[in-house]
């Protein structure tokens, strides 16, 4: 290891350098700052070595001129001279331990100074570096509260307060802030609805996605929105406006049309039985003609009868989600057959008594008759059993009509009863 200050080796275990005698630092993990603060101390610790030297050395040549003056001393013995050799060489040695002494305590005193220094200048750094943490963080948070992250956190604050006046004010920021992220849209629009606001809600999104067709993040907040505001039947509208890149993006939203066990490119002459099927989604259906929706018939397995005359059914599939598909429509025609024209009793001819007149009347039809020989419809006479044959000459005529109006052919029988 070599002295940081002089470059000289210093043996593994020396806590002190021998050649400049200043103490051995043991360097932690490198520290930038501390490194800067270091050369600094360094560079004043050299000007001050720079003193002590020049202290040392005069002291050394002083110590020189006294030992040769003593030297010059001819005049006395060997003996006195060797015990004055000896005595300079002893005055020497404690002259030089008195300078080791000194120039040890002053190293001792130049190292406190320059710790405290050092000291002072890491107290001094410190505080200009929480300064600018202080003034980084200041920035940062303006930066932030103008951000968009930082005005929808506002915008979330006033709506869980109920302040929904600054709550909108915030979202509308918010989207001007940044059009294409769909969730200021989504807190707008849930603002709107817990004031009961749901059509401002509605006109939001439809704006925006008119204006954004392939943002598909909106479409899914606006189909979310639809869900929460009881809108469900507006998605399928929605995705009918998409290209089919846009609907394998939002498949999620997209359910199938439920399927028709019938088809309704027939006549049917009796009454039919149809089954719709969805996979594992809910069916919803009508069969007056109107749209259905969440609160029309529910589907069950027993199917749907499709009765005589003209059948309009309509159905939906429901995800789990509350989706529905788009509407299923198939209109369905059972005409039974019509019954002939019925049988009636007496048959023509001249009768000398009364006999009463009786029409066959079959199950689910109704007759109706004239006796003036007009055709016979609906507002004629009621068939409700035998009718007593009017005198003189009678022309009647009767026709059977079923359940939905369909008629018969005429049955028409001539009369002449005379009882003389």
């Amino acid at each position: 290891m070599k002295c940081r200050y002089c470059k000289a080796e210093i043996p593994e275990g020396e806590l002190y350098c021998k050649k400049c005698g200043r103490e051995v630092q043991i360097v932690p993990d490198y520290n930038p700052l501390e490194e800067m603060l270091t050369a600094q101390i360094q560079l004043d610790g050299n000007e001050q070595e720079s003193e002590l030297d020049q202290y040392i050395n005069q002291k050394r040549r002083n110590n020189n001129r006294t030992g040769q003056s003593a030297g010059r001393n001819t005049g006395r013995s060997a003996s006195r001279t060797t015990a004055a050799m000896t005595g300079r060489r002893m005055t020497g040695n404690t002259t030089g331990q008195m300078l080791t002494e000194k120039e040890r305590r002053k190293r001792q005193s130049a190292k406190a100074a320059r710790k405290k220094a050092l000291r002072r200048k890491r107290r001094i750094v410190l505080l200009i570096m929480a300064a600018i943490v202080v003034l980084a963080g200041a920035g940062f948070y303006v930066v932030y509260q103008n951000s968009y992250n930082g005005i929808m956190k506002k915008a979330q604050k006033a709506a869980q307060s109920k302040d929904y006046t600054t709550a909108e004010a915030y979202y509308k920021q918010a989207i001007s802030k940044n059009t294409k992220k769909a969730d200021a849209y989504t807190g707008l629009a849930d603002v709107y609805l817990l004031q009961d606001k749901a059509d401002e809600g509605t006109t939001l999104f439809e704006e925006a996605v008119s204006k954004q067709s392939g943002n598909v993040e909106l479409y899914k907040a606006c189909m979310d929105f639809y869900l929460k505001s009881d809108q469900n039947m507006e998605i399928p509208e929605l995705l009918d406006s998409v290209n089919d890149s846009m609907l394998e993006k939002l498949s999620d939203y997209v359910v199938d049309e439920p399927k028709f066990s019938l088809e309704d490119s027939t006549t049917y002459d009796d009454v039919q039985k149809l089954l719709l099927t969805a996979d594992k989604d809910t069916i919803y259906y009508t069969t007056d003609g109107t749209d259905p929706d969440l609160t029309s018939t529910k589907y069950t397995s027993e199917g749907i009868q499709i009765s005589e005359g003209e059948t309009t059914i309509k159905a939906i599939a429901v995800n789990k989600k509350g989706v529905p598909s788009a509407i299923g429509k198939k209109t369905y025609t059972v005409e039974f057959p019509v019954e002939d024209a019925p049988a009636v009793s007496p048959s023509t001819g001249q009768y000398d008594e009364a006999v009463p007149i009786e029409v066959k009347v079959p199950d689910g039809y109704t007759a109706y008759y004239t006796t003036d020989g007009t055709d016979p419809t609906t507002a004629s006479t009621k068939y409700t059993g035998p009718i007593d044959m009017p005198k003189g000459e009678t022309l009647f005529k009767v026709v059977l009509v079923n359940g939905k109006g369909r008629m018969s052919g005429i049955t028409t029988r001539n009369y002449m009863y005379d009882n003389q």
